[in-house]
């Protein structure tokens, strides 16, 4: 009797053990498949930052061959100090694209950008000494008379305007002009202020530090430069060349050119007609839509400009803060349509 107690005993410790056993196994089960999921994800993990490299790396190449050729391209057209400018302004756009891109880029990708900008640079050096004598005998003959230039280049009903030729080496210092004629106003708030095509017709446009003005540029000037603005809404002509913009905030602007540059902004609409591809560094609240502005020389003006009308790359962006290729930048977007005006 003791024995068979015993054995049932025993048999029943065994189906309890068992029992034990059983409820451990779907913990050990799941343990193990959390440790399997948890590599796969790391896999993954692992892939997709692979291809993020991968797509970093393609979105540098194309861009970097992209603005080395427009470089190229104004080097080896640069008989007008202001094209090799713009040459200057881009390697400058270059030297930035590849010193964000380091961290991503294998060494001999980067030691190859680095010859490439190097040899650019020097390129770039050499047709401005080819030039030097042209510069020295245009900034000369543009002083000879300063007061009546500033004259000219004053407002009419905004006599507070301050002339912007009497600092040409500064302009030349913030890039983006050569010693080109410049015109345009600065240190104003809350004016209408207006400039037409006879003043403007291959000048450089310099506006800065304005608030809450309202700009008509009528005509074809040659490069546009807006700076340190504020709440200001500016129209202005076909430019034939590059139109920056720098340290604005609230403001509005409609131009048609072949280059333009938007730095440090933000909160700023755009109505643009452009022939390369737009870039923004350092920027948000950028908001693009096609060039609206319409006045009845017009026509002549983008006669004169050399632009193409029929080409219009208003909503190809380089954005140089954002490199995740497929994926919309953050710091621009396009205005809707129902907020679009004509003006």
């Amino acid at each position: 009797m003791e024995t068979g107690g015993c054995s049932a005993a025993c048999v029943g410790n065994g189906g309890m053990g068992s029992q034990r056993d059983l409820s451990l196994v779907p913990e050990r089960l799941q343990r193990r498949e959390q440790e399997r999921q948890l590599e796969l994800e790391k896999r993954k993990q692992k892939r997709q930052d692979q291809e993020v490299e991968e797509e970093k790396s393609d979105f540098f190449a194309a861009a970097f061959s992209r603005e080395r050729a427009a470089v190229e391209e104004l080097l080896e057209s640069g008989e007008a100090s202001e094209r090799l400018e713009e040459a200057a302004v881009r390697l400058q756009g270059l030297q930035k694209l590849l010193n964000d891109s380091v961290l991503f880029l294998a060494a001999y990708d980067l030691r190859q950008g680095q010859e490439t900008l190097g040899k650019l640079q020097a390129a770039l050096a050499e047709r401005r000494q080819e030039l030097q004598p042209k510069k020295r005998f245009a900034f000369k003959t543009r002083r000879k008379d300063p007061a009546s230039v500033s004259k000219r280049d004053a407002a009419p009903g905004a006599p507070s305007s301050e002339s912007i030729l009497a600092s040409p080496p500064s302009l030349k210092e913030e890039g983006g002009f050569g010693f080109n004629h410049v015109c345009g106003f600065s240190n104003l708030d809350s004016q209408v202020l207006e400039k037409r095509a006879e003043e403007l017709r291959q000048f450089d446009v310099l506006l800065t530090e304005l608030t809450n003005c309202t700009v008509k540029l009528y005509g074809n000037p040659n490069t546009l430069r807006l700076t340190k603005a504020r709440n200001c809404t500016v129209l202005c002509g076909p430019v034939s060349t590059s139109v920056f913009l720098e340290n604005c905030s609230g403001c509005v602007l409609s131009v048609a050119c072949q280059q333009l540059r938007v730095h440090s902004t933000r909160d700023t609409r755009i109505f643009l007609q452009v022939t390369s591809r737009a870039i923004v560094e350092d920027c948000s609240g950028i908001q693009l839509a096609p060039y609206t502005w319409s006045y009845p020389e017009i026509d002549k003006d983008f006669k004169d400009s050399g632009l193409d009308r029929s080409k219009n790359n208003w909503k190809d962006v380089d954005d140089f803060n954002w490199l995740a290729r497929g994926v919309a930048s953050p710091n621009w977007s396009i205005l809707p349509e129902e907020e679009r005006i004509i003006y």
